[in-house]
């Protein structure tokens, strides 16, 4: 009983404002908030178009209008209790946001009446007190709310749409380009969520109106997951180009991108069998593997790991030169180490003594014995002559077979009679078999 006489009591309150406002109309007073209540009727027909066009010659007439419309909204979604009255004053809004120019007040005059508190559309505090499933209802009218608010936290849509598809080729100019797009692909991300959680449900999803209304969000979808679909390929391609922070950032809109083409392919083949819009309007949905998905999560992981390893080996390497080893060694293969010998270098800045190491030479043994050892009467013949040491090691080289030397001690006289002096003979070709040549 309750129930049925606040519905009679809400229906009698929106019925009466709409005859006080045509009342008015045709007594010669022409107000934005009467118009606005005469296009808010709470009744199934959709919202009159006559009324969005009366409002918009009334901007470009009066621009000081902006704000008292914005309070006339604010006021009206708040006091109402119908969900058809709030429903139309929503799509009302919607409207004017998409046929306005950019640089329309109508955008900021809403946000600066919602940072005040006098316009709260997310969280949305409507509650259906009209008709008998009002949750259902009440349910869609506080998403679309939000749909619109989440709208007006973003510049203007199009603007995304109409950029230029081409970056500039300075990597410096490309990376503050790609910066722009971390910021506005979450957002579209975030506009596409309450896109999808606008799906009405129980009789709300049977209602006329509503299904007018779903025909507007759906059209905007499109825009919004066109844009999204062509960015991200463009981040996609600047992935490896970007800092450690900003490649995790855009890894997350890329993975959540494969989550979200999944549910808006199932949100698009419930609107295609409700017919709210036309099979050839919807736009492709890209799907994304999870394969794919890991790939470059797996990719990713190597290529940091491989960084934080080359940052971290790059100030030992100027610190300590036994590090410049390390490396060198590490470029063999196994078959490389099987034939060359292990060589392990020790350096060290200070002076070592080597004493049983036969390989070593001692250095007083270099400089007291010398290089050619001679019996005691071949030192006196030859009084330590430098031609003689020299002969003498051209004779003890095993390369020289036909090398002949004579010694004064075997007596020995030549053709010409004179007293040969250790000299050296040479048969053939002196340059065949001389090491020194």
């Amino acid at each position: 009983m309750h129930r049925r006489f606040q519905r009679f009591f809400t229906s009698l309150k929106e019925h009466g404002s709409v005859s006080y406002a045509k009342i008015a109309t045709a007594g010669g007073f022409c107000d934005v908030d009467l118009v606005l209540v005469k296009a808010t009727a709470p009744d199934d027909l959709p919202l009159p178009e006559r009324y969005v066009l009366e409002l918009l010659k009334i901007f470009s007439i009066s621009p000081c209008s902006f704000r008292s419309f914005s309070l006339g909204f604010a006021r009206r979604l708040g006091n109402t209790r119908c969900w058809r009255v709030a429903l139309k004053c929503l799509l009302l809004v919607h409207r004017l946001l998409r046929m306005l120019p950019e640089d329309s007040p109508l955008r900021s005059e809403l946000l600066w009446i919602r940072s005040t508190g006098f316009l709260s559309l997310n969280p949305c505090h409507f509650r259906d007190a009209s008709s008998s499933a009002s949750e259902d209802y009440t349910i869609f009218i506080r998403c679309y709310a939000g749909l619109l608010d989440e709208a007006l936290n973003i510049f203007s849509i199009e603007t995304v749409l109409i950029e230029d598809d081409e970056l500039p080729e300075n990597l410096s100019d490309r990376m503050q380009e790609v910066g722009k797009l971390l910021e506005i692909l979450p957002q579209l991300q975030s506009l596409i969520d309450r896109v999808m959680d606008c799906r009405p449900v129980g009789s709300a999803a049977t209602s006329f109106i509503i299904k007018s209304a779903m025909k507007h969000i759906i059209h905007d979808s499109f825009i919004c997951y066109t844009t999204f679909r062509r960015d991200i390929v463009v981040l996609l391609e600047s992935l490896f180009h970007m800092p450690h922070r900003n490649c995790i950032s855009a890894f997350g809109i890329y993975k959540k991108a494969a989550l979200q083409a999944h549910q808006l392919t199932e949100f698009y083949d419930w609107c295609k069998g409700r017919e709210l819009c036309g099979p050839y309007e919807y736009p492709f949905i890209d799907r994304i593997p999870q394969i794919q998905i890991r790939a470059l999560e797996s990719l990713l992981d190597r290529m940091w790991q491989l960084t934080d390893r080359s940052s971290s080996s790059s100030p030992s390497t100027t610190a300590s030169p036994s590090s410049s080893v390390a490396p060198s060694r590490s470029t063999l293969t196994e078959d490389d180490s099987e034939f060359m010998p292990r060589r392990d270098v020790v350096i060290s800045t200070q002076w070592e003594r080597f004493e049983d190491n036969a390989l070593v030479a001692n250095p007083e043994e270099d400089e007291t014995e010398p290089l050619i050892k001679l019996e005691d009467g071949e030192k006196a013949a030859i009084g330590w002559d430098w031609e003689a040491l020299l002969e003498a090691s051209i004779d003890l080289c095993p390369m020289n077979p036909q090398t002949k030397l004579r010694a004064p001690d075997e007596a020995n006289k030549d053709r010409t009679g004179k007293e040969n002096e250790w000299q050296l003979q040479i048969y053939g070709n002196p340059r065949s078999l001389n090491p020194f040549y």
